[in-house]
């Protein structure tokens, strides 16, 4: 709950009351996925992380499945539109909810060409995009790590004026990561997400 929502609680309790009775007795005829989802494409409609990502774990809680929550996001289409909803998986994907990565959707991965691999200079790390997706490349001699730059914490962008020498630090919240090994080293407890990776005829391709 935001602080603005429980001053509101607090200043005016019975004009509040009254609209969460409202609220409750408006959804009275639905079952509770239902309104669970119902729930979560408000928060997407609104932009609000917090709540998005608090009713989206309770709409999974009491039963609605990954492809259900999709569903929903996609029926809303008309009123979310595209960029609503890409932001909506974005976060999702950052929860590490079961059933809901990629590979348990069995949604096939596939190679990616992202550079030249002479474009990535030896001992420096490289950030790029490729087909939309931010990445970070560590390269030692031969070897190639590559890193999605989205924090792990809230799957905030990281920008490449985020870089000082070997560490990456995300602007929202300060989670500072080893760039060469993807580790966190202060504030978090979570890694850079690994990408994998290969060099194929002076092509660095990546896996997604």
């Amino acid at each position: 709950m935001s602080d603005a929502l429980n001053y509101l609680l607090k200043a005016r309790p019975e004009a509040m009351g009254h609209y969460f009775a409202f609220l409750k007795d408006a959804g009275k005829h639905l079952d509770p996925k239902t309104r669970d989802l119902i729930s979560v494409i408000t928060k997407v409609h609104a932009q609000t992380e917090r709540g998005f990502r608090q009713y989206a774990g309770r709409a999974l809680r009491e039963g609605c499945t990954p492809v259900e929550v999709l569903d929903a996001l996609l029926m809303a289409f008309p009123a979310l539109g595209l960029a609503k909803i890409i932001w909506a998986v974005d976060i999702m994907l950052t929860m590490d909810i079961p059933g809901f990565q990629p590979e348990a959707l069995a949604l096939p991965g596939q190679w990616h060409d992202v550079l030249a691999s002479s474009a990535a200079k030896d001992g420096e790390v490289t950030r790029t995009e490729c087909q939309g997706r931010g990445l970070f490349i560590y390269r030692d001699k031969k070897t190639f790590q590559v890193f999605d730059s989205r924090c792990p914490h809230q799957g905030t962008d990281i920008p490449e004026l985020a870089l000082k020498g070997s560490t990456l630090i995300c602007p929202k919240h300060q989670w500072e990561f080893n760039a060469h090994s993807g580790d966190c080293i202060k504030k978090g407890n979570s890694p850079l997400k690994r990408v994998e990776s290969k060099v194929v005829k002076g092509r660095l391709l990546a896996f997604w």
